[in-house]
């Protein structure tokens, strides 16, 4: 069955079609490649921001009212989108507001 295949494939000649199918695969294949590097280097500082920031609005912001917990809830659900969110405009307000 092997030798069924290679004399298939050794009798077909690729068309212009073919030939520019194969190459873009072989684009898209090797800025994949490019890409996980690219995206390994975002998505590890993200998640220590997203493991940090409960952490720090945890311990640091204020026991009035229910704001330390909607601040937790908000960076657990939306990950590290609410972890930056919380880093630039809460964090900021609340050293203001408390020097802590």
């Amino acid at each position: 069955m092997g030798w069924l295949a290679l004399i298939v494939c050794v009798q077909c000649r690729p068309n212009d079609y073919q030939t520019d199918m194969l190459l873009s695969v072989v684009r898209v294949g090797g800025l994949k490649l490019l890409l996980i590097p690219f995206l390994t280097c975002l998505a590890v500082p993200l998640t220590a921001l997203w493991i940090w920031m409960p952490g720090d609005c945890a311990t640091e912001e204020t026991d009035q009212g229910n704001t330390k917990i909607v601040w937790i809830l908000i960076i657990i659900f939306t990950h590290w989108l609410g972890a930056l969110i919380y880093l630039l405009a809460r964090r900021p307000q609340r050293l203001k507001e408390l020097g802590r």
